[in-house]
């Protein structure tokens, strides 16, 4: 299972990578598999505190699901806390909410599945599931009744949904009644090209990227740089070398070395 910060990365890589959005935000989805289902939310990092914010009692899922609901115990050891590491949950309108929104910058509007459904301008088009056009990423429903109860991401004859957590099923399953496209899939276009930077300048690709004291992972940490921002090439001091001896590695004066 990813975490949310795996999968951020996978995001920004996605996102600049020059393939179809649609492929992007498919792709996106696949890589929450695993993630939990959590009644109301829209992408919320899995905590303690996140989970009691969105506890109903029409769904005690949520409580009695997590080993630390009360956030006086440790998540250590929970499924959902891989390598010690968060990752986010849903319900299902949350997730294809999320989803469109990180690869799309676009706001699925409705606070339910049967409102996004009513929601005309969310749709491009929209059918029966017979209808369903191939090798275009879909958002799902099942009808029951009046109302909308289910909503996920479809693909030629794949879904991605979140029910009992986020799941992959290479298979469709009958329950789904209908399919719309949305309006930022219809308008697809490949991203544009990482932005070149000028020389002496590098762009930030990482995730809140560590800028330390000294050239280790285990130096102090100055403060951390957001994904897209610009840095400056510093030059190496002119006085000193990096060098490693006896396993260690460190910073040596030039003046006190004969380079071969």
């Amino acid at each position: 299972m990813n975490s949310a910060d795996q999968v951020a990365e996978l995001i920004e890589k996605l996102k600049t990578s020059g393939i179809p959005l649609a492929e992007a935000a498919w792709k996106t989805a696949l890589a929450c598999v695993g993630w939990p289902y959590v009644f109301g939310a829209r992408g919320e990092l899995c905590t303690p505190a996140n989970r009691r914010a969105r506890y109903s009692d029409a769904h005690t899922t949520i409580k009695t699901k997590c080993q630390n609901f009360d956030g006086k115990g440790t998540c250590k050891g929970c499924k959902w806390y891989p390598n010690s590491k968060r990752v986010r949950f849903f319900d299902c309108r949350g997730f294809t909410y999320w989803v469109l929104l990180q690869i799309y910058d676009w706001k699925l509007a409705g606070a339910g599945a049967t409102s996004q459904w009513n929601t005309e301008s969310n749709w491009s088009k929209k059918g029966k599931i017979a209808d369903m056009p191939k090798d275009m990423l879909c958002c799902l429903f099942v009808n029951k009744g009046s109302k909308m109860e289910h909503t996920g991401f479809g693909l030629n004859n794949e879904t991605v949904e979140c029910s009992s957590g986020v799941q992959h099923f290479t298979t469709r399953n009958k329950k789904w009644t209908h399919w719309a496209v949305p309006v930022c899939v219809s308008g697809d276009v490949p991203p544009k090209p990482e932005p070149t930077p000028e020389k002496g300048y590098a762009i930030v690709t990482g995730t809140k990227v560590a800028l330390r004291q000294d050239p280790s992972v285990k130096s102090a940490v100055i403060l951390r740089v957001n994904t897209g921002e610009t840095v400056k090439l510093e030059p190496e001091p002119d006085d000193w070398d990096y060098v490693s001896y006896g396993g260690k590695k460190g910073w040596m004066m030039k003046k006190f070395l004969k380079e071969g």
